[in-house]
């Protein structure tokens, strides 16, 4: 069998880890022929490709980034150069031409969701779910979220040492535009006083309570953790809104930290290299048994999967009922809401 292999959508580490699982349980367990196609699905718009052997893949594990390169490029997407050429028709077109037997999607919710389209197109697909954000439907858990973790966690541990020598409030705000896991897991280990997620609406003024109770109670600073994704007033990042709230209404001293891309670059986690091998090795043998229209999945310890359609336009959020959010409340971590 000849199978393609394309990586879509922001990178994040883990990506080489997995296009390694993938190569080389195909290579060696099954003989299979490997094309690496160049920068998500422009690579099969605009044919670009390059062969992958033992001596491509050796040495890319610990490796951020992707060595296929990618991009956010839609071909389901209408627009002014749409009607002009037919992506879909011409991906489906090189797809043939190629000779593949399968194709695999690394990415997020919108790689899924155009693989899941494409499958529908008559292309054999299997998903790859990764994101640093965790919220890919279908799954328990995506690779980059944990290396992401480590690295928002051990900014707030840093922060902690600033915010208690000057006696100041510090607000970090991380990744996640829709789901919060990595505000609420990086908040609830790096010990943050305030944890703020799109999925839980929040009052500036019972934060602003919070805070200043903090004070009163002899707290010498506070930790205040944002994800990105808050509803704030338009134009204003979420960092620099909260910290401008509270400082307004609490007059005490407040600076706040961005941490932006840095969370998506690296070297992937011990945990994530596992993930993502398991992951590349399971897409294979769903591809050795033919099973495509699949996104391959974690559900408790178990590698799986699940059908592509069942994924696209889907998030996986966080409930705010969780169990882990009612512990993180009895422990006097405020989430933004009256009972703070």
């Amino acid at each position: 069998m000849r199978i393609g292999i394309l990586t879509a959508g922001g990178d994040c580490p883990g990506i080489n880890a997995a296009i390694r699982g993938v190569g080389k349980t195909a290579i060696l367990e099954h003989s299979m022929e490997v094309i690496g196609i160049s920068s998500g699905f422009l690579g099969l718009i605009n044919e670009e490709y390059v062969t992958l052997d033992e001596g491509v893949l050796s040495g890319i594990l610990t490796v951020g980034g992707t060595i296929l390169g990618t991009s956010r490029e839609n071909p389901f997407k209408k627009g002014s150069s749409f009607n002009a050429i037919d992506k879909p028709k011409l991906i489906k077109k090189h797809y043939q031409e190629l000779g593949l037997d399968a194709l695999v999607c690394i990415g997020g919710n919108g790689t899924q969701r155009t693989a899941a389209m494409l499958s529908e197109e008559g292309l054999n697909v299997i998903g790859i779910p990764k994101t640093i954000d965790n919220d890919v439907w279908g799954t328990d858990v995506t690779f980059g979220f944990d290396s992401a973790l480590w690295i928002a966690t051990e900014a707030i541990d840093r922060l902690h040492t600033t915010a208690n020598s000057h006696k100041r409030i510090m607000v970090i705000e991380v990744m996640g535009h829709h789901a919060g896991w990595l505000a609420l897991y990086s908040g609830i280990a790096g010990g943050g006083d305030v944890i703020l997620l799109p999925e839980i609406g929040f009052d500036v003024n019972y934060v602003a309570r919070c805070l200043k109770r903090r004070a009163v109670n002899k707290k010498p600073y506070s930790i205040v953790v944002v994800a990105e994704g808050i509803n704030t007033p338009k134009g204003e990042s979420a960092g620099g809104y909260i910290a401008n709230s509270i400082k307004e209404l609490t007059g005490l001293e407040t600076r706040e930290t961005i941490l932006g891309y840095i969370q998506r670059g690296g070297s992937p986690s011990p945990m994530d290299r596992v993930l993502a091998t398991r992951y590349g090795a399971y897409a294979v043998e769903l591809i050795a048994r033919k099973k495509f229209g699949q996104m391959v999945s974690l559900k408790g310890d178990t590698v799986t999967s699940v059908p592509l359609p069942e994924v696209g336009g889907k998030l996986r959020l966080v409930p705010p009922d969780s169990a882990l959010i009612d512990k993180a409340r009895k422990m006097g971590i405020c989430f933004g809401s009256e009972n703070c």
